[in-house]
């Protein structure tokens, strides 16, 4: 409503005195403030804010009446009456206003531009008149109208005409006024007035009467029988058990009465309008809850001072602070807490000492005085005078900003917060991605640390706001950030027609429109531009009186024509200049106080308690678009309505309560059903009577349907919000009716739907009245996306001016923090449904969450809703007769993330709620077992930590072992990184001790799962050896039947072997089984991810899991795998360059087209193979086919051209997503990778290629898979090699075409250390294969003719049986080494010792493993993968 910016200002006088001014009253305008010292009378102008006259009384004239106490102005400003100490007298000064202005020179800062107008302020002087004695010391004087209204010390009223005549003078005695309970009875004691007198008393024009606060303390109403005040005719009402009143402030929109206490609260008080009778609407004071500190130490109330539009009251007390209240109760801004308190260092500052305030022009400014200790500590920042000499008297302005929602509330319909400075405005709409420079130039914006706040403002929660892009554009405009769009109001309009009164902002928040004094301007957010009136004599002829609103792209103003003096309605097109020659002008008869817009209709309501609407359409007639505006109905409302001054606002909605609201036909439900009348707080709903015949009248009639009588909805009421939207899936949400009421929070008026069309229940009301409470103040609502819009005061300390402190003086910089306006939004559906399902209107709840589910936030509110209601019921000391757990815990299984839902909310709430929470929602092993048959690992692995809490090790390592289990099949790694560790927590946890930190064996810069690593490292030697860049591998070959060797030494710290020992089975069950189905790309995965040890348990796995039978199977499998093209004969394959056929083998298997193709039967194509040298050229490597055949075949059913065309389309490339995984598991490995594409790259150069060569290499290229699974199976062939798995090195060799890897392993198989059965197995495979390329894949056969002198040799060898264990590589001969020959590379056989691994690159150094930073290679392995790139980093 309210928010303090900026700090205060001091504004200082340059009269020198030694008085310091200790009271200040505002003229009714607010634009001449009156500063009252002990003998001087000053008058101060409002902008500029500067001193204009002041009267200082002669020493005699002091001696004879006494200091000065205080004043009052004459409603036309002409006078000012002033009460003095001494005597009993009260002095009557003249104000007089020549037609001259004095020039204030202005001493800013030179770059700041100063018009003359702005310069200037009216030059008065002031006249004292003879005084006028009353008999007894003067204690309140009130301007009442034409009348000045005195109390005195004896217990009478004086009424006195102002010019002071003696026969206008009346004096009434206290004590014959009857006091009552209330009016109609006149029961109860009535009070014994003898002594007392009136301490402070304020007239309320709308009540017509005086809230009095006796000298006793009681409380009091007085007002006349009749119409005039006479001593006859006065009775009063006072407020029982009540004796503790110190001072007394109405407020004359809503007939309040405010009265503060010596208890330090303040008691606000309404009239019965039935009875008379005094009643306690609601309390102003600080909760323990909020200020635990100075809740009950601030002493009594001082001031109560109303905002000049009464939305907000500002209280202050005897012991210091200010503190913010709205109407109703809700508490905005304190200063005796947070940074107005307490320094950086958290020392206390004292609270500020206020003897006398008041509001500015449209309440943009409190003018304060300080009390006298006060002013001497914020002193001015000169050097200490000394105590002889003047001091400089100076008054504190505090700078507001306000909602544009208090004096112009027809910008409730729209969802965007407009907030109005005295010179700037602060809109919530605009792009997101495009913060406007003013933002940022403007002194009020949110300063950057404050971005991070989350959308929900509740304690319970704190989360950040989503992303702009996860929710519908209008969601993410209002909420994708926390700045505020800041438009700085034109300087020429400000100069000549401040303050802005009213401000209003289209729909789609691209448009504002500001009324000022006279005149109004607007504004585009698209242009950055202001439109002004081009001729300044219209701007001055008009003044905006009901209010601002836009319809479409015209400006609808309620203004007064000074020239006609007319009253007028006046639609101005946006888009034409600003000009009375393109409005479209309306003559009404009477003043228009309120406007507003419902879809084509405007409401005006006017001082004679009526209500208009008129119709608006668009012409297209003349050049310009204009509008044209036509009266349809009136409604007098004269019979409910006591004063015009209280409709705070009048709003047409499509709200109604009948029958037929389900059934209601689409085109109706936006129709103006009815009116809502906010008439002083109490909500007021006018519908159209239906029960007439004219109801089966033709359409038009239908819009001039009578109105019912009015009906109360609400009491309260603050602001409303509706609107004139329709969406058939939130129908709950856009019908609803939206209402602000103050310290009781929020109340929606929801409808209610029969579910399917189905008959509404006769006793179901069509309606229901819903309360709840949130923690923003709301300035708008976003219908569909269920959040509230607010804003909220932020501070921020400055304590850089040190300097002062050492000369014992504080700056107000430092003696006040920086004021912020925070932007912030509330959830509130949790609370609907809360409410529906306390209500037993569970249906109604599931329709509504059901429309609400598609939003992002939607979760979040399921968890609010559970986490609330379980901290009331599990914390409750008594017992709860019908608890609402087990019905929200029911209505939440009707939606998919019910099983997140209470796993995040049992996380999120302390242990000791658990049992409660559980036993409402189900078991949780129950739960978790539902999460692992949805496939919800993540969410399983949650309920996981809470079934390790609440139930015995066994149950909880049963399940983890169940999610392990589950995690490894679907390849979620990071889950099963996890779960290894949490089972070992468990282990350990079973020997009731904390579970051991493993200790790390090399450097690890992975940051949470440091000691998974440690399962795969094979190192003989510890950190220190590898530090020293010396990196020497050796492998450990020897089977042991638990797990190896090496992973005991590795956790021989460790307490808990059985523990690792367990996992390690799970990990090689995953593996057998990885195997067994010829998964070897996940085997891979499963290995680098893990740290599994995959060498090692291949050797000890060799001749059980690791043996290969169906090579031809495999094969198949490999191809598939890993996305590898099948080999295509030369002649088939349609010629193409290097570089396309790299592309399209890259993108072969991508469709199922091309796998038909590749699997079918290819054995019409004839098999060419050239004889081969039998020393091998680096095309061998390759793998490189013969010569093309000549010709070709094209009988085959998939051999047609129109085939292979469409074979060799161009398809997606997803080549990246499908690799999933990475390449090599480096922690076993040395850089073997690419030996061979590094002496392509060196030779190419220097060899001279013929035309057939060159088509043998795009051949080749275009046979060949994706470079990362080329990667991946060369690591693999590397693999299992080291553990000699002799069959899956040749079929690894097959699918890579690398006849070497053949001859190597043929030639090892002569070797007595391998088993025969190995043999048989090789050679059966191979001759399989054989047999399956000649009939299946004949890409295959010039390969096999290549390999056909090994596969010869195998056949004929003769096999010697050998015991299997005696295979140890670790010291074998160098046949044992089945290294690749390598040109230009020294073969690595003849070292003894450790030696390096498989194929090394020639230009790797050999501590080419250990990364710079240390870490895991494997990390940085796993990063390449999924950045989806195929390069292979090793160092």
């Amino acid at each position: 409503m309210y928010f303090l910016t900026g700090w205060p200002r001091r504004l200082l006088c340059p009269l020198k005195s030694e008085e310091e001014p200790f009271h200040i009253q505002p003229n009714s305008q607010r634009f001449y403030f009156a500063v009252l010292s002990e003998t001087q009378l000053s008058i101060w102008f409002s902008r500029p804010s500067v001193l204009i006259v002041s009267y200082i009384e002669s020493v005699k004239a002091a001696a004879q009446f006494g200091f000065y106490q205080q004043a009052e102005w004459k409603p036309d400003d002409s006078m000012i009456a002033v009460a003095v100490s001494n005597a009993t007298s009260l002095i009557l000064v003249i104000v007089s206003s020549p037609l001259s202005y004095l020039h204030v020179p202005f001493a800013g800062s030179p770059r700041v531009k100063v018009t003359p107008e702005e310069q200037c302020a009216p030059a008065l002087s002031l006249e004292m008149k003879r005084p006028i004695d009353l008999e007894a010391p003067i204690t309140s004087i009130k301007s009442l109208q034409e009348d000045l209204l005195v109390s005195t010390a004896d217990g009478y009223l004086h009424i006195l005409h102002w010019d002071g005549v003696s026969n206008g003078r009346k004096a009434i005695s206290l004590c014959t006024v009857p006091f009552s309970l209330d009016l109609q009875s006149a029961r109860g004691p009535s009070l014994d007035l003898e002594g007392l007198y009136i301490r402070d008393m304020e007239y309320c024009v709308t009540l017509d009467g005086f809230a009095v606060v006796l000298d006793d303390g009681r409380l009091g109403f007085i007002s006349p029988v009749a119409s005039r005040f006479t001593a006859e005719q006065l009775q009063g009402v006072w407020a029982a058990d009540v004796t503790d009143g110190t001072c007394v402030a109405v407020n004359n929109k809503y007939r309040l009465m405010a009265f503060g206490c010596a208890s330090g609260s303040v008691l606000v008080y309404m009239i019965d309008t039935t009875t008379g009778s005094m009643q306690l609407s609601h309390k102003l004071e600080l909760t323990p809850k909020h200020f635990p500190d100075v809740w009950n130490k601030t002493g009594s109330v001082k001031l109560i001072r109303w905002s000049p539009d009464y939305s907000v009251a500002m209280v202050t007390w005897e012991c210091g602070g200010l503190s913010l209240w709205s109407v109703f109760g809700a508490h905005l801004i304190c200063t005796l807490g947070e940074d107005f308190a307490y320094r950086s260092d958290g020392t206390k500052k004292d609270p500020i000492k206020i003897s006398s305030m008041c509001w500015g022009a449209e309440g943009y400014h409190l003018w304060v005085i300080t009390s006298r200790e006060e002013a001497e500590l914020v002193e001015n920042m000169e050097e200490a005078p000394p105590p002889t000499q003047t001091k400089q008297a100076g008054i504190l302005q505090f700078h507001f900003i306000k909602s544009a929602l208090t004096v112009n509330p027809c910008t409730s319909n729209q969802e965007q917060v407009l907030l109005h400075g005295e010179d700037r405005l602060y809109l919530t709409c605009g792009d997101p991605t495009q913060v406007p420079s003013s933002s940022s130039d403007g002194p009020h914006t949110p300063h950057p640390h404050n971005l991070a706040h989350g959308l929900e403002g509740s304690p319970l929660h704190h989360r950040s706001a989503p992303s702009p892009n996860s929710i519908s554009q209008g969601l993410s405009t209002l909420l994708g950030h926390k700045h505020w769009h800041v438009v700085q109001i034109h300087s020429t309009y400000l100069e000549s027609n401040w303050p802005i009164r009213f401000a209003a902002i289209d729909t789609a928040g691209q448009c504002i429109a500001v009324a000022g004094r006279r005149g109004f301007a607007h504004y585009s957010m698209s242009t950055r531009k202001w439109k002004l009136f081009g001729n300044i004599t219209q701007e001055q002829n008009m003044t905006v009186t009901g209010g601002l609103a836009w319809w479409n792209d015209f400006v609808v103003v309620a203004c007064y024509n000074f020239t006609d003096r007319q009253e007028e309605l006046r639609l101005y097109l946006r888009s034409s200049n600003l000009d009375n020659a393109f409005a479209s002008v309306t003559k009404l008869h009477s003043d228009t106080l309120l406007l507003n817009v419902f879809r084509d209709l405007i409401v005006l309501f006017r001082a004679d308690c009526s209500i208009f609407l008129y119709s608006i359409e668009r012409r297209h007639d003349g050049p310009n678009p204009s509008a044209c505006v036509e009266l349809l109905q009136e409604v007098s409302m004269s019979r409910y309505i006591p004063h015009p001054a209280l409709v705070v606002s009048v709003t047409l909605t499509s709200v109604r309560t009948e029958t037929g609201i389900a059934l209601k036909a689409p085109q109706q439900a936006c129709m103006a059903e009815s009116i809502m009348l906010n008439l002083a707080g109490q909500l007021i709903m006018l519908q159209r009577d239906r029960s007439g015949p004219q109801v089966r009248e033709k359409e038009d009639q239908k819009k001039l349907l009578p109105f019912c009588p009015p009906v109360v909805l609400a009491q309260c009421v603050e602001n409303v919000w509706t609107t004139c939207r329709s969406n058939k899936k939130k129908r709950h949400l856009l019908e609803a009716l939206w209402l602000s009421c103050g310290e009781a929070g929020m109340k929606v008026w929801l409808p209610l739907f029969p579910r399917d069309h189905r008959k509404p229940h006769s006793f179901l009301s069509r309606r229901i009245m819903l309360p709840f409470h949130i923690n923003i103040y709301p300035l708008a609502v976003l219908f569909e996306d269920a959040l509230v819009l607010g804003a909220s005061n932020e501070t921020v300390l400055y304590d850089g001016l040190q300097y002062y402190y050492s000369k014992g003086r504080e700056p107000l910089e430092v003696a006040f923090p920086y004021c912020t306006v925070e932007r912030t939004s509330q959830i509130y559906l949790h609370h609907i449904l809360r409410q529906l399902l306390v209500r037993n209107l569970g249906e109604q709840a599931l329709l509504l969450a059901q429309s609400c589910a598609a939003l992002p936030y939607f979760p979040h509110v399921m968890e609010l809703m559970v986490h609330v209601v379980l901290e009331e019921e599990a914390t409750s000391r008594e017992p709860i007769p019908d608890p609402l757990l087990p019905t929200v815990a029911k209505f939440i299984t009707e939606f998919p993330l019910f099983l997140q839902t209470i796993v995040h909310c049992a996380r999120k709430t302390e242990y000791a709620l658990w049992n409660y929470l559980f036993a409402a929602v189900g078991n949780p092993k129950d739960l978790f077992e539902e999460c692992l048959m949805a496939q919800d690992l993540d969410t399983a692995a949650s309920y996981l930590i809470i079934l390790q809490n609440m139930e015995v090790p066994a149950v909880s390592r049963q399940h983890a072992t169940l999610l392990f289990n589950t995690a490894l099949e679907q390849g979620k790694w990071d889950l099963c990184r996890h779960m290894i560790r949490f089972l070992k927590a468990i282990g350990s946890g079973e020997m009731e001790t904390p579970p051991p930190t493993p200790t790390t064996q090399e450097p690890s810069s992975t940051g949470g799962f440091e000691f998974f690593r440690n399962r795969s490292i094979s190192l003989s030697q510890s950190v220190d050896g590898i530090a020293a860049g010396k990196f020497n591998l050796q492998k450990t070959f020897s089977m042991p039947s638990g797990p190896s060797t090496k992973g005991s030494e590795r956790w021989s710290k460790d307490s808990d072997c059985a523990e690792n020992m367990y996992i390690d089975m799970m990990l090689w069950r995953h593996a057998r089984h990885l195997l067994e189905q010829v998964r070897l790309k996940d085997l891979g995965c499963f290995s680098a991810q893990l740290g599994f040890e995959l060498i090692g348990w291949l050797c000890r796995e060799r001749t059980r899991v690791a043996r290969l039978d169906d090579f031809v199977m495999a094969l198949k499998c490999l191809h598939k795998d890993f996305l590898w093209p099948f080999p295509v004969i030369p002649g088939v394959t349609v010629a193409a360059s290097p570089l396309s056929c790299g592309l399209l083998s890259q993108r072969l298997l991508k469709s199922q087209s091309a796998d038909s193709l590749l699997n079918s039967d290819m054995d019409t194509a004839p098999p060419q193979a050239s004889a081969r040298n039998s020393n091998h050229t680096w095309l061998d490597g390759l793998g490189a086919l013969g010569p093309e055949p000549k010709e070709m075949n094209t009988s085959s059913s998939h051999g047609g051209p129109q085939t292979q065309e469409a074979f060799l389309s161009p398809l997606t490339n997803k080549t990246e997503e499908c690799s999933i995984g990475s390449a090599t598991d480096l922690t076993e490995t040395s850089s073997m990778v690419d030996g061979d594409w590094t002496m392509v790259d060196e030779n190419f150069s220097t060899l001279s290629l013929t035309q057939s060569e060159l088509e043998h290499i795009s051949m080749e290229l275009a046979n060949k898979g994706p470079h990362k699974s080329q990667v991946q199976l060369r690591y693999l062939l590397h693999v299992f090699m080291e553990a000699g798995c002799l069959e899956w090195c040749v079929v690894i060799g097959l699918i890579l075409r690398e006849a070497t890897v053949i001859k190597q392993v043929v030639n090892f198989l002569d070797s007595p250390e391998v088993p025969p059965e190995t043999v048989q197995s090789i050679r059966s495979g191979l001759l399989g294969v054989d047999a399956w390329a000649s009939t299946d894949c004949l890409g295959y056969k010039p390969f096999l003719t290549l390999i056909r002198p090994q596969l010869q040799k195998l056949i004929e060898t003769a096999v010697e049986q050998v015991q299997p264990e005696a295979f140890q590589p670790g010291a074998s001969s160098p046949n044992s080494k089945l290294t690749e020959p390598q040109h230009g590379c020294p073969r690595a056989e003849d070292s003894r010792g450790p030696a390096p691994l498989g194929l090394a690159l020639p230009s790797e150094p050999p501590g080419g493993l250990v990364t710079e930073d240390g870490g895991a290679p494997e990390e940085q392995e796993e990063q390449a993968a999924d950045e989806g790139a195929y390069d292979c980093t090793l160092s």
